[in-house]
């Protein structure tokens, strides 16, 4: 019998790289909804783009990667308000990563680049997403898992195996193992790194909220800082004010069971709105955050528990030299206003391209 005919090899390879590209930058479009709406909750379906500033609907004419950004100068054709160039990165980056997967790929598995593809995709929007909003939202995470099984099943070469089987049974095991292995990280980070000091200027101000923590430059969901029933938040208020009274010169300490105000105790739930004048609050701090967690478990999914291994040594030793070169430049605040997501997506990508090389250097 005849080998079966590539229907790729008909056109020359390149110009399978430029469709890449060109399909990588329409993708890019759609993560610019994603990454937009995504963490606002919005539908990334309804209604069509359009300008936030002006509801402006956007044309399909005016909607094309990369050329519309240039062609109206990163504004608004109805408004002129200023598109933000994060547009015109991730179609571009997109583009250029579907090229690299063809490039990198293509020649050994087509199905394997496209699956790539798949994956780049969600690496992206959970990044973006990540530094803008320090949240990778569920859709991706739970996503992810559930996309890199069914991949695993549908292409086990994803795996370096050709049993779909045992190509499931390594994406499932890279879901326990992302998934257990960064929780025990985050578990010991807690105990050796949980604090970190906010300080606050002159004349400002925090406010507790029944759900939030309001900082003069942040906002944080008090569900995302009290992750266990240890955690607490400690601070000395010059003024203290409560819905029906106010304290002066005075230690605060709220954790999920209490609020402490000097000597008094009473229930948390029990204080509505609570605002404080400052110097500086201590805050509990997570080594890395649970969506880190379901992320390392997508990322297990698709490439298995090895990458996920890789991933995480090779995340932390970027992240270490990121907190050092930040301090050494005088930056060190900087340090905890950098997500830990984006190192894992990198580290990600080096083992996508660079995983044969790393199992013959490991051994593994």
């Amino acid at each position: 019998m005849e080998p079966p005919v590539n229907p790729y090899a008909a056109m020359p390879f390149h110009f399978w790289t430029a469709t890449f590209f060109v399909f990588g930058t329409v993708v890019g479009s759609f993560l610019n909804v994603c990454i937009y709406r995504m963490p606002r909750e919005l539908s990334i379906v309804s209604p069509p783009s359009h300008c936030p500033g002006c509801e402006y609907r956007i044309p399909w004419y005016q909607n094309i990667p990369i050329l519309t950004w240039l062609m109206l100068a990163g504004r608004c054709a109805n408004c002129r308000t200023g598109i933000s160039p994060r547009y015109l990165l991730v179609e571009l980056l997109t583009g250029c990563m579907f090229a690299g997967c063809w490039i990198g790929l293509g020649e050994q598995s087509v199905p394997v680049s496209i699956v790539a593809c798949i994956f780049i995709a969600g690496l992206l929007a959970a990044t973006f997403i990540d530094f803008e909003h320090f949240i990778i939202p569920n859709e991706i995470t739970y996503g992810g898992m559930v996309v890199g099984v069914i991949a695993s099943a549908a292409v086990p070469a994803l795996h370096d195996v050709t049993n779909r089987a045992t190509a499931m049974k390594e994406s499932m095991i890279g879901v326990v193992v992302g998934a257990v292995v960064v929780l025990v990280v985050l578990q010991f980070g807690k105990i050796l790194f949980g604090r970190f000091e906010v300080r606050l200027g002159k004349g400002e101000k925090m406010t507790f909220t029944e759900t939030e923590l309001h900082l003069p430059e942040n906002v944080i969901p008090l569900g995302e800082i009290f992750t266990r029933k240890s955690d607490y938040i400690r601070f000395h208020a010059r003024r203290l004010e409560l819905v029906d009274r106010c304290h002066w010169d005075t230690d605060v300490e709220l954790c999920p069971g209490a609020l402490r105000i000097g000597n008094d105790t009473m229930p948390p739930e029990s204080v509505d709105f609570m605002q404080a004048e400052t110097d500086r609050v201590v805050l509990p701090r997570e080594a890395m955050g649970f969506g880190d967690v379901k992320f390392m478990a997508a990322i297990g999914a698709f490439l298995g528990w090895k990458a996920v291994l890789f991933s995480l040594t090779l995340s932390s030793l970027v992240g270490s030299f990121v907190g050092v070169s930040l301090i050494i430049l005088g930056k060190r605040e900087w340090s905890s206003k950098l997500p830990y997501g984006p190192y894992i997506a990198l580290a990600a990508l080096v083992w996508l391209f660079m995983h044969e090389e790393m199992v013959a250097r490991l051994g593994w």
